[in-house]
């Protein structure tokens, strides 16, 4: 499934990212924001995975797990994104990004919640 391709492959790049945030954070001075935002990649990263796991197997409702695994890497990204930026930059991306992604990430994780004990047609 195309969907799936995808996903795997938005995973890997936050996996990558969030090693290479994990580097810098332990290289910089005063970066506790990217530790942050690396833990969030790579966690998200992970979830996404095991999503698209469970998705195959049949255990999700497919629509609500898709979903779900897009929203991981909508809000990681927003939040992550936002920590580094804040980081790198001295500026957010935007107001409110980060507990916005922050706020996605408790959505999408109910969505999987909602995922497992929906009925599948």
């Amino acid at each position: 499934m195309a969907a799936f391709r995808l996903l795997l492959g938005l995973a890997g790049l936050m996996g990558a990212a969030g090693v290479a945030l994990a580097a810098a954070s332990a290289h910089g001075g005063d970066a506790s924001r990217l530790a942050s935002a690396s833990a969030m990649l790579l966690f998200h990263a992970t979830a996404i995975l095991g999503t698209i796991a469970l998705l195959a197997r049949g255990l999700l409702h497919g629509g609500i797990g898709l979903v779900a695994a897009f929203g991981f890497v909508i809000a990681a990204t927003l939040f992550a994104g936002d920590l580094t930026v804040l980081q790198y930059a001295g500026h957010s991306l935007f107001p409110y990004a980060a507990p916005t992604g922050g706020t996605l990430m408790i959505v999408s994780w109910l969505a999987v919640t909602l995922a497992a004990v929906v009925p599948k047609r």
